[in-house]
Order: structure tokens, then sequence, then C-alpha cells
């Protein structure tokens, strides 16, 4: 399984079929799911409401600007080789104050795509445009280039 742990809700209508279109792409491959918890402009509070969702069983990676940068290849061999020895990755998104310490805590590894700073929304349909884009070179189908 992979799940997407997000603080903030989508409201852009081409944003929400974006995420839609992708998760039904993601599906086909394997299971995905999708949390939102409130923005409430608050790191701890924030914390607190994704802590509910954080298994301490699941591979958890969080968005992070200061984290490591991956080519899609590695990030595809990332996934590939995680779900060897763990049956879930959870992916967690922060809200533009970022992630509270104790969520990056428990983080397994902090994954950056750019020292950019992207919308919310966006950015979670490019991490799923790169998962989608993880299991096409995983499974060596066309795609990727």
């Amino acid at each position: 399984m992979i799940k997407i742990l997000c603080v903030g809700k989508i409201k852009e209508k081409y944003l929400v079929e974006l995420i839609a279109d992708y998760k039904k792409r993601i599906n086909k491959y394997h299971p995905l799911e999708i949390i939102e918890v409130n923005d409430v402009g608050s790191l701890e509070k924030e914390g607190k409401l994704l802590e509910k969702y954080i298994n301490p069983k699941d591979y958890i990676i969080t968005l992070e600007i200061q984290g490591q940068e991956l080519t899609s290849e590695a990030f595809a061999d990332k996934i590939d080789k995680t779900f060897i020895h763990y049956p879930t990755i959870t992916f967690i998104i922060g809200s533009s104050l970022g992630l509270d310490d104790r969520i990056k805590q428990k983080s397994h590894y902090a994954l950056s795509f750019s020292k950019l700073t992207y919308p919310h929304g966006l950015f979670r349909g490019i991490l799923l445009e790169q998962i989608y884009r993880a299991f096409k070179i995983i499974n060596n189908e066309t795609y990727h280039k």
C-alpha cells in the first residue's frame, strides 16, 4: 500500500482531476490511499493530526526541501526495494509551515523534489506523477522517456 498523508485539502477542480487521474493510474499497480488533515496554522497541531495516521510498521518518507534529491530511476529503485521489507510506504506532505519535528523524527527518509517551493496541490500532483512513473520504470513499461 502507498499512503499519502497531506496537510490541507485541494479545492481547485483541475488539481482534483489531476490527482484523481494519477490515483486511478497508480491503483493499477498498487493500492493507494490519500488522507488529508486540516491545515490549522500550527506545526504542533498539524503534527498531532498527522500522527493519528502514521503506523510504526510503515516506511515513512517525509517531503522536505532539505531532503535528498533523487532521479526518477533512483526513486523507482527506492520504492521497489522498500516494498521488499515494508508492506506500506507512507509519504507525508506538510503545510506551508513545513512539518513538525516529531513527524520528521519518525521519518525513515527525507525526500526533496527540488529546492524550489511548489503550491501544495500542484506538488501533490507532481508526487503522484512520479510514483506512477516509478511503477512504469519498475515494470519496464514505456512512458518514462
